[in-house]
């Protein structure tokens, strides 16, 4: 299969059988990863009324569409990977998606991490927010050294007049 004929979301089959049934609304998202698929692949494929449609009814006010063209014209969408999903089973009324979605912005490449909340509405799913995933921060193994404490090296200096030159 060529490689311009792959869905954007990284399901490895064609785009009209994967996210396009669900952008074209031939089908629903049955769970909030599909959608989430969907809506990245809509970026790529600037379907910009789908990403306003596919927003829950109580945030779409919060769309600007001529601003979701601009990015998505003006990217290059490099790849989605999903992290993790939690509940939006066919029971569930919410669900999440932990996902980092990879573009190029004027050259330079950005790794999106976002945790998505999705919500049911009248039995589909639309997504309903967002929150960006920040980078852990450094946690140090071993006990911090201080500068008047015994260096490590065992020579019996002070750590400031030893190694920690």
């Amino acid at each position: 299969m060529p490689q311009e004929n792959l869905c954007p979301c990284g399901s490895g089959k064609e785009f009209d059988a994967c996210c396009g049934e669900i952008i074209r609304g031939t089908r629903k998202a049955s769970t909030p990863e599909e959608l989430m698929r969907a809506r990245y692949s809509a970026y790529a494929k600037s379907e910009i009324d789908f990403l306003v449609d596919s927003t829950h009814p109580s945030k779409r006010e919060e769309n600007d569409k001529a601003e979701l063209e601009k990015w998505s014209k003006n990217s290059k969408w490099l790849g989605l990977e999903i992290m993790k999903t939690e509940q939006g089973g066919p029971e569930d009324q919410v669900g999440f998606v932990e996902f980092t979605a990879s573009y190029e912005d004027r050259g330079v490449h950005i790794d999106h991490h976002e945790y998505s909340e999705f919500r049911r509405d009248k039995g589909e799913w639309f997504f309903y927010d967002g929150k960006i995933v920040g980078e852990k921060p450094f946690v140090r193994e071993e006990p911090k050294i201080g500068r008047n404490d015994p260096c490590p090296c065992g020579s019996g200096k002070k750590y400031k007049k030893c190694c920690g030159r």
